[in-house]
């Protein structure tokens, strides 16, 4: 009986350390996952950053609007700097101008109603 308890004894060591193993493995795999989707958030980050500043270049994106939204948005005073912004962030949510408010277009195709199917 001695052996069969032995053999026992020594499976479920092996069955510990499997278990061990493979929490070790789950673990590296989360770990790897939470790392490629911080690094995919801050290369998208940079992409709409690149994207806007790019146009603001072109003069396709007007630089006051930019410097508007970055003030409303940056309260370090380090980020605020790289945008030659003045030292206190603004609290207040300023109103848009009446030229940047965009009114949607009402068309009487846009109201066609749809027919029910339930009647059909």
């Amino acid at each position: 009986m001695a052996g069969i308890d032995e053999t026992i004894a020594t499976l479920e060591t092996k069955l510990k350390q499997a278990k061990a193993k493979k929490q070790q493995l789950e673990a590296r795999k989360r770990a790897a996952e939470s790392k490629k989707k911080r690094s995919d958030d801050t290369r998208r980050k940079i992409l709409v950053g690149a994207t806007i500043l790019a146009k603001v270049e072109r003069g396709e994106w007007p630089k006051a609007r930019l410097l508007d939204m970055m003030s409303q948005t940056l309260t370090r005073l380090d980020d605020r700097a790289l945008f030659d912004l003045d030292g206190k962030a603004e609290n207040t949510k300023k109103e848009p101008e009446p030229e940047q408010i965009i009114q949607p277009q009402v068309t009487k195709a846009s109201f066609t109603p749809k027919p029910d199917t339930d009647d059909i």
